[in-house]
């Protein structure tokens, strides 16, 4: 995500704030980075149990006034779906045994 301007207190503060709270059912991570070399670019990983338990909390957030607030504070965003190929961390569901 790219934060829109003229905010002040940088935004990913915020969202750092909010994954201390963040209590779904399914995500089992949420990390919140700003990049080094560009301060209006924030990184948003997540880890989720599987799809459905993603698609259950994006019903639920969608047009809500937290989600209406939280995207007035992004220029620019993009979702890149990744395929885990091992590592250390946790367990992707599918591949659990």
């Amino acid at each position: 995500m790219t934060e829109a301007g003229g905010f002040g207190e940088p935004p990913a503060g915020e969202a750092g704030g909010a994954a201390r709270d963040l209590v779904e059912p399914g995500c089992e991570l949420y990390l919140v980075n700003r990049q080094a070399d560009a301060p209006d670019t924030v990184w948003v990983t997540e880890l989720w149990r599987d799809q459905s338990a993603l698609q259950a909390v994006l019903e639920r957030i969608k047009g809500s006034p937290e989600t209406a607030a939280a995207m007035k504070l992004v220029a620019a965003a993009e979702m890149i779906e990744l395929a885990h190929q091992g590592g250390k961390g946790p367990v992707p569901a599918g591949e659990r045994s």
